[in-house]
C-alpha cells in the first residue's frame, strides 16, 4: 500500500504555474482541484489507518481520484494547446 500522497503539483510537476493559474481563472477547473484534494486526502487517510473502511471504498476512492486526474489532465492540455 501506497502511503504517499499524490499531491497535483506532485501529478504535473512541470504544470505547477499552469495549474495554479487555473484554479484563479477558471472556476470549473477550482472545483475539479479541489475534488481530487478532498478524495486525495481521503485516500492517504484510509491508506495510514487513520480512517479504516472496506477495501471496496477504497477502490471507489481511488477511482474517484483517477477520473478527477484525468479531467485536469485534460483541461491542462487544452490549456497548454490553447497557449501555443
Amino acid at each position: 500500500m501506497s502511503h504517499v500522497p499524490h499531491e497535483l503539483h506532485e501529478e504535473f510537476p512541470d504544470q505547477v504555474q499552469a495549474i495554479h493559474n487555473l484554479k484563479t481563472s477558471d472556476n470549473h477547473f477550482a472545483r475539479l482541484a479541489n475534488e481530487y484534494h478532498e478524495v486525495n486526502r481521503e485516500i492517504h487517510r484510509i491508506e495510514a489507518e487513520i480512517q479504516p473502511t472496506s477495501d471496496d471504498v477504497l477502490e471507489d476512492f481511488k477511482k474517484k481520484r483517477l477520473h478527477l486526474k484525468d479531467q485536469i489532465a485534460a483541461m491542462l492540455a487544452a490549456a497548454e494547446n490553447a497557449g501555443t
